[in-house]
């Protein structure tokens, strides 16, 4: 195999605080592990730092961070929003739409015309090009510049947008696959006729940390048992209905179970909900890793992921989780690894959290499962394995 000196990774959004999405995360991730080992890195971003407006806020240029060269290319001010949004609800609710359609959403999706021309100009300098998230107008355009060296890194979900008639231009131009899972590789290959040759399962690195249980709950004056879940609030990700299943529980059980969120965006609650919650919002890696430890649970109510980052987290923490069986991955993610269980619907729910409540040895046991299933498939050397793999295939 021939090594790949010269990587570029093409991602919507760059931050070093961490203060971004799962995707971004586990590519800026990616870039890290290729920039130890002595490769030639360079991240290509967009002035953008919120998932919400996508202003150009970070001044374009590059700079040095770490032993990373982080470009950032501003994102086209003349997007149609109106009609982006308009067509993305229509193909969100399986509505009909055409393919012209599709290509009026994808071209009014986050682009940068300054980031692909680099790309046009600059493409000899990278022997390899890895780009994600599979959504982004940005990743379907950067992945048709030069599709010979491009690895596309999906993080694919089993939603609407997969099925697109153009995702299937933008699976099939590329020359190989980085995956976070086998399910979402058997999805992709599904959807797609993916050869099975050119999709590998990759992952991403969970660096190990040790957190004492009781310091969260004693710095923020918890004295009652809490469920936890971190990321970004959305329907998407499940968190009304956890909210929703969380007011039932404590009203058909009497149990007094609190709920902690970390991360960003509103929660929608019941009203007789809300004095039962913290929020605490942004966090330090630290603060959070504690929150985890501390927890009873860590509750996933997301049916869209293609790994698990935070799921991955909770088990180096110790703490058992509890998932939506909906979500293929995270159910995959509890099953392999005897971490956590998985609820079809609320008489599930119910009934797995009166087990971690009133079972602390059961808790204990799946908490610890999940911590050495951690350690052993996501440690820095099995990643970077088979990341090399991939980069120089």
């Amino acid at each position: 195999m021939a090594r790949a000196e010269r990587v570029a990774v093409v991602c919507p959004r760059y931050s070093e605080t961490g203060t971004v999405g799962g995707a971004e995360t586990l590519l800026k991730r990616l870039a890290e592990l290729a920039a130890a080992d002595g490769r030639r890195v360079s991240i290509l971003t967009t002035c953008a730092s919120s998932h919400f407006t996508w202003e150009n806020t970070l001044p374009p240029g590059s700079r040095r961070v770490g032993d990373l060269d982080v470009r950032f290319f501003p994102v086209d001010a003349d997007r149609d929003v109106g009609a982006f949004l308009r067509v993305q609800q229509v193909i969100s609710q399986r509505g009909l739409f055409t393919i012209e359609d599709e290509r009026l959403w994808i071209r009014n999706s986050v682009n940068s015309r300054a980031l692909l021309d680099h790309l046009r100009e600059h493409g000899a300098d990278y022997d390899r090009i890895l780009a994600g998230p599979y959504l982004f107008g940005l990743t379907f355009f950067a992945a048709q510049v030069h599709p010979q060296k491009t690895v596309l890194v999906p993080c694919l979900h089993d939603e609407p947008f997969a099925y697109l008639e153009i995702m299937r231009e933008l699976f099939g131009a590329v020359v190989g696959f980085a995956f976070n899972t086998e399910p979402e590789r058997d999805l992709a290959r599904r959807l797609f006729s993916l050869p099975a040759e050119n999709c590998a399962v990759v992952g991403m690195d969970i660096e190990p940390f040790e957190a004492d249980p009781a310091v969260f709950a004693r710095a923020r004056g918890l004295d009652r048992p809490y469920g936890l879940y971190s990321g970004r609030r959305e329907g998407g990700k499940g968190t009304p209905l956890l909210c929703e299943y969380l007011q039932a529980f404590r009203e058909r059980t009497g149990e007094d179970v609190n709920l902690v969120f970390t991360g960003s965006g509103p929660i929608e609650a019941p009203a007789e909900l809300q004095p039962h919650i913290l929020d605490v919002g942004f966090v330090s890696e630290r603060e959070k890793h504690e929150a985890m430890a501390g927890a009873l649970a860590f509750i996933h109510p997301s049916v869209n992921e293609s790994l698990g980052i935070v799921l991955l987290e909770s088990w180096l923490a110790g703490t058992p989780a509890l998932v939506h069986a909906g979500s293929e991955v995270l159910r995959w993610q509890c099953r392999r690894s005897n971490g956590g269980l998985w609820f079809r619907h609320y008489p599930d729910f119910e009934q797995e959290l009166l087990l971690l409540l009133r079972q602390p040895e059961l808790r204990r046991r799946l908490g610890a499962a999940g911590h050495e299933y951690v350690l052993r498939e996501y440690s820095r050397e099995a990643i970077q394995a088979r990341l090399f793999k991939v980069l120089d295939r």
